[in-house]
């Protein structure tokens, strides 16, 4: 929580690049010293201000307006429909349009590079986080030099799309008030640039390219699943969404205080699978723990995953139990922690949690799914969690009271 334990620089300074090509370098994620990560966070701070995400509901509303037309085809021609990769594509989307100003309009185009430079940088970082050994072995070469490709292109992309903004801004033009405006802006207006921090544009354009998107779209896949299996818990939430939507498209920003359920939903969601598993801290000097002695000069790991599982925190922690959230139920301090805490907790967690919100809504509130038999519900970890299986499912109109 304090900023005296600063960022493992074991695990922080190896994601500086993957195989030798710059990846997430020094951003807002990966700066381990405070006043380096502390000039960034006030470069991004107001693009995530609550004035700014309200302003952002129409646009969270018709990238899921675009999936709830694709869901609506699949249902007419009884086609299954693979979930994870349904809410990858949005949530890309998402981030692409609304951070960066960008139409990428996954759903219909199937040659896009992203999703798959996305998930080839995610499994390099595995490997090259936890086997040092990795990269020198012949046959994985091949691998590596993908890899490399992949975040390269998330590089290029970035520094393509970043100067036909600045030049935009420079002619004087209309441009969208996103997260590339502001992040542009704000810099220019407390000349915090320099030719380093050009680089680092380019790590945080990644950070948040892989970070927007990604963990969003494996939060919506997890809460997609275990609705799926709990009929009680779907009919519930669903209950709470229709009397707040009835029939109305649009979701507005007041709306989703009014779903306070669908939210514990999606916190019960993160407690058992926190698609970041965890997140450490250097201890430079000796320090006691609940009575534990701990010696200074070392890292510290904390697993969001296994704090979520442990029955000494939680009770019957393999239950799926959104009450666990309710206003009135005893607040979990300190051993829930999806978005890290303290001063380096997640910036964009509000931005996520309204998308979140705004996809389930919208889904709950028009279809029917169900799980196809025979798949498992286990966890794949690639650097993030997410449902190994694809989360397939079988999608029906509701037939809604009103009709």
């Amino acid at each position: 929580m304090s900023s005296k334990y600063p960022k493992d620089d074991m695990v922080y300074k190896r994601l500086f690049s993957l195989f030798g090509q710059r990846f997430l370098g020094n951003g807002l994620v990966t700066a381990q010293s405070h006043e380096q990560w502390y000039k960034q966070r006030r470069i991004m701070d107001p693009a995530f201000s609550s004035l700014y995400l309200r302003g952002l509901m129409g646009q969270f509303n018709e990238r899921a307006e675009r999936l709830m037309d694709k869901l609506g085809e699949l249902a007419d021609s009884n086609t299954d429909a693979n979930m994870h990769q349904l809410v990858n594509c949005v949530t890309l989307d998402v981030i692409a349009k609304v951070a960066f100003g960008v139409d990428l309009d996954l759903l219909k185009q199937k040659d896009s590079p992203f999703p798959n430079a996305i998930l080839l940088c995610l499994k390099g970082m595995v490997y090259y986080l936890r086997d040092h050994t990795f990269q020198y072995m012949p046959k994985n070469q091949k691998f590596i030099r993908e890899v490399k490709e992949a975040a390269l292109l998330l590089r290029n992309t970035g520094a393509e799309w970043i100067n036909e903004r600045r030049e935009a801004i420079q002619r004087g033009e209309d441009v969208p008030k996103d997260i590339l405006t502001q992040i542009i802006k704000t810099a220019n207006k407390e000349e915090l640039m320099d030719k380093q921090d050009e680089e680092q544009m380019l790590d945080n354009f990644v950070t948040f390219f892989i970070a927007g998107q990604e963990t969003t779209a494996n939060q919506l896949a997890f809460a997609i699943m275990e609705l799926a299996r709990l009929p009680d818990i779907l009919a519930k939430v669903t209950r709470e969404v229709d009397e707040v939507l009835g029939m109305n498209q649009e979701i507005s920003y007041d709306d989703l205080g009014k779903m306070g359920y669908l939210s514990q939903v999606l916190k019960e969601t993160l407690r058992l699978y926190p698609t970041a598993p965890g997140t450490s801290r250097w201890l430079a000097d000796d320090t006691v723990i609940s009575g534990v002695r701990i010696p200074g000069g070392v890292a510290c790991f904390f697993s969001s995953y296994v704090a979520g599982r442990l029955d000494t925190l939680f009770k019957d922690p393999l239950t799926f139990d959104p009450d666990r959230f309710h206003p009135d139920a005893a607040k979990p301090y300190y051993c829930y922690y999806p978005f890290a805490l303290g001063p380096r907790s997640c910036l964009g967690q509000n931005f996520a949690q309204m998308e979140a919100k705004v996809v389930m809504a919208k889904l709950l509130q028009r279809f029917d799914f169900s799980l196809l038999p025979g798949q498992s519900f286990d966890i794949a970890d690639t650097g993030t969690l997410r449902p190994k299986s694809g989360v397939i499912c079988t999608i029906k109109h509701r037939q809604t009271n009103s009709s």
